[in-house]
């Protein structure tokens, strides 16, 4: 597959993976919930018809059928918005499928609060911490169409749930597919050593941006990207961490329960350090542009530039 190389919806990314493997694997089917070319699996519908099962509006009954056919042998793909694929259908995600460690992808797009005029009802930035707290759920968040064709290439390889989140909105190409992708592992884009901006997803191109800032500012900021949400990186976030003293979480989710939770939560355990949060506070979302909805609610690189800043006055203190 030759790279993504301009700004690309990262579910671009995940449909052209789900078609390699299915060239490749047999046992790799996609189901979906009404939503095939949302989330880009109408294209392995194209090629694969016998191995794609539309459901229906029906969210909880796909992934019923997927963790029946991940126990029978096969690798579903479960497609679906992500409020609805943790929301709707969360019990039977929790029960049906993590519970016998059924070994189904849920691949969920329209992921955080970007989604535009669907508003409130359809913008999920709880999403993360609802799907963190199952147990053996794996949480993958990549940031660009590349790092989502990587993902999805090694959580099939992976034997267990796996929990693949996009957003909805076109994303700049911040990785290239030359650095090899690991589960589990998250990479540092930028070295830096006044205060760490943990980050994932397509915000980390705000981030790297963010950085540029702070770098005319006299302020060196490490940027570091985290697309396994879960299992954390431990060893990095301590590592990066250790050299800056200072840290902020920069995600576009909510501040309860995501990347900034699991960053602070590894702190406190291993090194204790200040940090600040950047993402949606306690509230629901609502109508807008994408660029109007992450000005609102604090997702900009201004945003960034202060709670960095904010950090070092806290170490320093």
């Amino acid at each position: 597959m030759a790279k993504f190389l301009k700004p690309t919806p990262i579910r671009d990314g995940f449909g052209r993976a789900l078609i390699a493997l299915g060239e490749s694997d047999k046992r790799v089917v996609a189901l979906t919930a009404d939503l095939s070319s949302s989330i880009r699996v109408h294209w392995f519908a194209e090629r694969f018809p016998d191995r794609f099962f539309q459901m229906g509006v029906a969210e909880s009954d796909m992934m019923g059928t997927a963790a029946g056919m991940a126990l029978g042998g096969l690798i579903p793909f479960a497609t679906t918005f992500a409020v609805f694929a943790t929301s709707l259908a969360n019990q039977t995600v929790r029960l049906s499928i993590a519970y016998n460690r059924a070994n189904v992808k849920i691949a969920a797009s329209h992921g955080g609060i970007t989604v535009g005029p669907d508003g409130a009802t359809h913008q999920a930035f709880e999403d993360i911490a609802l799907m963190r707290v199952i147990p053996d759920m794996m949480v993958v968040v990549p940031c660009d169409a590349n790092e989502a064709y990587d993902a999805t290439e090694a959580i099939a390889a992976y034997d267990g749930p796996v929990y693949l989140r996009m957003g909805r909105g076109t994303a700049p190409i911040c990785r290239e597919r030359t650095e090899k992708f690991e589960l589990g592992r998250a990479f540092v884009l930028r070295e830096g050593g006044d205060v760490a901006l943990f980050t994932c997803g397509e915000m980390v191109h705000l981030a790297l941006a963010s950085a540029k800032v702070l770098a005319s500012d006299g302020i060196s900021a490490a940027v570091v990207n985290v697309p396994t949400v879960k299992p954390l990186d431990h060893d990095t976030v301590r590592q990066v961490a250790a050299i800056c003293g200072a840290c902020v979480s920069v995600e576009e989710h909510s501040v309860l329960g995501g990347l900034g939770s699991a960053i602070a939560e590894s702190l406190s355990q291993q090194l204790p350090s200040p940090q600040e949060y950047v993402g949606v506070q306690d509230s629901f979302g609502e109508s807008g542009e994408a660029q109007e909805i992450l000005e609102a609610y604090g997702l900009s690189i201004p945003a960034v530039v202060c709670a960095a800043k904010l950090a070092i006055v806290r170490k320093n203190a």
